[in-house]
């Protein structure tokens, strides 16, 4: 009798943002066909039992192979980083298209797209930022983009080069309510940094630990409220991303108790380091250093709070890598202002969620599926192609041993930082098998996967995945996660 389908994942406990429960998944050209029991034959079989089948995660917040920007350029390439990803569960990643100032947005995203190309082992889209909004952009190349797919972008409050002025980011909201965009919002009050900057180093306040001073979480407050207050007058949603302090946190929860759509975004960062981290290792504290920068140690239970009551939708690594010596560069001498901000983790996202919270009982696996794919999927356009196990969906699972204990170093790991900040941890639960598309990309803790064999994804507007027709039990996670139909 000939296989009915190409594979066929058997005995797995499976894991939605809804439900979780046991039975059997079928693949047929790289689709989900089946799901239930008996399921027949398959040219490949996957023994899940005793494992735990959840959706492929999706990043949808991190940096590939991104164009230098103030002298310093990302160590992770789309070969790199999609290879780091995948071994950690993720089989879809959305970097950032960077313009800066006076560079075209489109030569920008044709280059992303250069670059990419014949690199990647998992699937991919693109975010857009916009640095400038000229009438151009704002006119041609945004709308013309959007239609092509890319129909998120980020917009900057602080960075010189990229900073919107309160004009500029109205003006982009606007056009993202127009054309059914979203608008991922980096939410810090360029003048508080760039005045405390200045002072810390007019007084001599150049070590490193100085930076923590210079991104002070009163001005990340400020920052969320404002960008709240411009999404209200404009009614269009927001995500805020890379929350990492309870005063910007408790600005969105309060947006979202008045029913305005305001969405948020923490990292791994934000639960498991700290500024204690930054200020009491010398110049191994640069290895922690990102922005906004992680705060005090008892912010971390706040971080949690925010991930269990709704408050973040996404958890996303922000994955920003730079060596060491690129780092450090200038030198224990050089000031704060020199050091490269950002910080490794897409390998590490989901496995971190999965110890410290699943395993320790910070939240269920519905929980950790909307945080880590379904959520995802749905703000960027993407579901229900990505981010569930559904019939129809991509084939893209992670299938953990929960019970399986490791001890994080970075050479197990698989990007090109040299480093990790979680070096040492103690983490319990691992994807062992990764599937995109059907295809196995990480076998038994191996990687499997041709170069070059992720594709591109041109996303939805979000609200293209409309609620109607959704089962009832659909409905009440995304209602339970905080995650409303966006327009």
């Amino acid at each position: 009798m000939p296989a009915t389908f190409d594979v066929i994942i058997r005995n797995g406990m499976v894991a939605t943002a809804s439900d979780l429960f046991r039975c059997d998944i079928a693949i047929r050209e790289g689709r989900i066909a089946a799901l239930g029991d008996d399921l027949g034959r398959a040219e490949e079989t996957l023994d899940a039992a005793g494992l735990l089948v959840t959706p492929g995660g999706i990043d949808s917040h991190c940096h590939m192979d991104q164009q230098a920007w103030e002298g310093q350029e990302t160590c992770d390439d789309f070969r790199s980083g999609t290879r780091s990803a995948a071994c950690g569960g993720t089989t879809t990643v959305i970097p950032f298209a960077m313009p800066l100032r006076g560079q075209s947005l489109r030569a920008v995203v044709e280059d992303y797209h250069a670059r990419a190309k014949g690199k990647t082992l998992i699937d991919y889209a693109f975010h857009l930022v916009v640095s400038d909004p000229t009438p151009q952009v704002l006119g041609q190349d945004l709308p013309a983009l959007i239609h092509d797919g890319c129909t998120s972008f980020k917009i900057y409050l602080t960075y010189e080069g990229l900073a919107l002025d309160d004009y500029e980011t109205m003006e982009v909201l606007d056009l993202a309510r127009r054309e059914r965009a979203m608008v991922m919002v980096h939410a810090e009050n360029d003048g508080v940094v760039r005045w405390l900057t200045d002072r810390l180093l007019q007084s001599g306040k150049t070590e490193i630990k100085y930076h923590l001073a210079a991104h002070p979480a009163a001005g990340d407050r400020e920052a969320t409220h404002r960008a709240i207050t411009f999404s209200e007058l404009t009614g269009v949603p927001i995500l805020i991303t890379h929350v990492s302090h309870q005063a910007a946190a408790e600005q969105i929860r309060w947006a979202q108790g008045r029913g305005l759509k305001i969405y948020g975004e923490t990292c791994p960062q934000y639960l498991f380091l700290s500024a204690e981290d930054i200020e009491s290792h010398g110049m191994e504290g640069a290895k922690c250093i990102c922005t906004p920068p992680p705060r005090e140690k008892a912010n971390q239970a706040h971080m949690w709070q925010g991930i269990q009551n709704g408050t973040f939708q996404v958890f996303s690594s922000d994955h920003s890598a730079h060596r060491y010596t690129e780092k450090i560069k200038g030198g224990p001498s050089a000031p704060f202002t020199s050091v490269a901000l950002g910080v490794p983790g897409i390998e590490l996202r989901m496995p971190l969620l999965m110890s410290e919270g699943v395993n320790k009982g910070r939240i269920d696996m519905q929980q950790f599926v909307a945080l880590t794919a379904t959520n995802h999927a749905r703000l960027y356009g993407l579901y229900p192609r990505k981010g569930t196990i559904a019939l129809g969906s991509d084939a893209d699972f992670a299938i953990w041993d929960a019970d399986r204990e490791v001890t994080l170093r970075w050479q197990d790991l698989h990007d090109n930082v040299g480093y990790s900040p979680y070096e040492g941890r103690q983490l319990k639960g691992w994807p062992m098998t990764v599937v995109s598309r059907g295809r196995v990309v990480v076998e038994n803790g191996k990687l499997n996967a041709g170069r070059g064999s992720g594709q591109f994804l041109p996303c939805a507007s979000p609200d293209s995945a409309k609620p109607q027709g959704m089962t009832a039990p659909e409905l009440q996670a995304i209602s339970r996660f905080g995650l409303k139909p966006l327009f």
